[in-house]
């Protein structure tokens, strides 16, 4: 029986309004690849922050090597041997490899250059690191400054280190030669917490999953007990038997066969989406499903143009089209509702009025600007339209709910009228009154003959407004599904790989 490195019993974390983490435990072992599993909101981020002191917890306990301990800071995680190395390469690239390794870390008035560098080459041939210490970083793969921050952190005495999406900005090649760290690391008895989205890599590389669901514990399991369709199972919260209802009106859209609005072949993207065909004919609502990091928004970030194509021959209304940047898109016709409405969707300082009509003021040109009473009548319309709940049209959209944000960026789209509109998440994190109101809003304007991609972590929902479902895994397209296939049972192993890799 392996010894336990690090223990978390009972962990709670509340945030206004929100029970982040509900008595959530977790246990790593010496030489163990421990992959912490769950989707967007589940608590594993928080639970990584109460444990790096990032966050301190309002309850439970921490305990290393059988020892409780107190964690107030993120030094204190470091000084216990806590290490974290995050997806986005937190070192310095101007500076050396070796200087990035020790730098911090001396208790010299002067640097011994020749020291450090000879300590490095020990460090880096001894993990089998390609990169040499007086290179410097930014020289480096993004695989290589990875595994030299994961040397600097196994240097430190590391007990136990936490891998936080190592994987999502890295290349085939790159992530065979991390899995071949982490599992030297593994054989030297470092036990490793392996955060990812990426299903494949965890039965590639892990020993052990524990899965976490709306802040709460689901269990723990070995890779070996637990097949890949009863852990998307247990990371969803549904039963295997459970059916879902298509909506009667997405059923009706479906039937129609219509003409193509947009048709893509051999369609690929900068973020990393693998080759894929796709296309949508006028009046249909499609979607694309998995769980999250699977591609979904990927995708469709591909298909608008948000991210570079790197292949694919594109057709709109039957059409070649080039789509290099949205505003091709948007020329073309084509929507897009952005999965993270703060960061790429609304501007919190302008007005409601300025948000709407933002698109269609960038396809008008810069030089023909609305008049005042033009831009208020579109705002008044689509405020009325969509039941926009604001004191008028002149406050800051920043100030309205999240619920009434997603309506404006709706707004904005739909006041351009195009063809093909893409709503990825267009519910997430509003009131249930709002979610029905879109749903219903979106199977309308399909039945007016607006194309529509909609995207959603919800199955239950996707079921009822889509009437054709991609499904995606590691950033593949693994399955299409229509009509009497669409049901969880059905989504849920195709996600996990048929019913030949279900026990895989």
């Amino acid at each position: 029986m392996k010894e336990t490195v690090l223990e978390m019993r009972n962990i709670s974390k509340e945030f206004p309004g929100v029970k982040a983490l509900q008595n959530v435990s977790f246990t790593l072992r010496e030489g163990e690849i421990h992959a912490l599993m769950g989707e967007n909101g589940a608590g594993k981020s928080t639970l990584i922050k109460v444990l790096t002191g990032v966050y301190s917890m309002d309850s439970g306990q921490i305990c290393l090597s059988g020892k409780p301990i107190k964690i107030k800071s993120p030094q204190d995680a470091q000084a216990f041997g806590i290490s974290t190395v995050y997806q986005e390469v937190t070192l310095c690239p101007n500076l050396t490899v070796a200087e990035n390794m020790f730098i911090g870390r001396g208790k010299y008035s002067f640097v011994k250059w020749a020291e450090m560098n000879r300590k490095a080459k020990m460090l880096l041939d001894n993990l089998g690191i390609p990169a040499k210490p007086a290179q410097q970083l930014a020289s480096c793969s993004l695989g290589v400054q990875q595994m030299v921050a994961i040397a600097r952190a196994v240097d430190m005495d590391c007990k136990a280190l936490i891998l936080d999406e190592p994987t999502s900005s890295l290349d085939e090649q790159e992530v065979v030669k991390l899995f071949s760290l982490m599992r030297d690391l593994r054989s030297r008895g470092v036990g490793i917490v392996f955060v990812t989205h990426f299903l494949e890599q965890v039965y590639e590389v892990c020993d052990k999953i524990t899965v976490l669901r709306s802040g709460e514990f689901v269990g723990e399991y070995s890779v070996e007990e637990l097949p890949r369709l009863d852990l998307i199972a247990k990371m969803m919260g549904k039963e295997l038997s459970s059916l879902s209802e298509i909506s009667e009106a997405a059923s009706m859209v479906h039937e129609s066969e219509s003409d193509f609005v947009y048709e893509a072949k051999n369609l690929s993207g900068s973020n990393g989406t693998k080759p894929f065909d796709f296309s949508i004919r006028r009046g249909e609502v499609n979607g694309f499903t998995g769980l999250l990091g699977s591609g979904r928004s990927e995708s469709v970030r591909t298909i608008f143009g948000a991210d570079k194509a790197l292949s694919g021959d594109i057709r709109v209304g039957g059409k070649p089209a080039r789509i290099a940047k949205p505003f091709d898109a948007m020329k073309a016709r084509i929507g897009y509702l952005p999965e993270d409405r703060k960061r790429d969707g609304i501007i919190a300082d302008l007005s409601v009025r300025d948000n709407i009509i933002m698109a269609l003021q960038v396809m008008r040109g810069a030089f023909r600007p609305f008049s005042k009473q033009e831009a208020e009548d579109f705002a008044t319309e689509y405020i009325e339209l969509l039941g926009i709940k604001t004191a008028s049209a002149d406050a800051p959209v920043g100030s309205l709910s999240g619920g009434n944000q997603q309506k404006v960026i709706l707004a904005r789209w739909l006041l351009t009228h195009p063809d093909y509109l893409i709503l990825d998440e267009p519910t997430r994190g509003i009131d249930i009154g709002t979610k029905v109101e879109i749903q219903k809003l979106v199977l309308r304007l399909a039945s007016e003959g607006m194309a529509i991609t909609f995207i959603s972590s919800e199955i239950e929902e996707m079921l009822r407004v889509c009437s054709r479902m991609i499904v995606m895994r590691d950033r593949n397209v693994v399955g299409e599904l229509t009509g009497s296939e669409l049901t969880q049972d059905k989504i849920m192993r195709t996600i996990a790989g048929g019913a030949a890799n279900a026990q895989a």
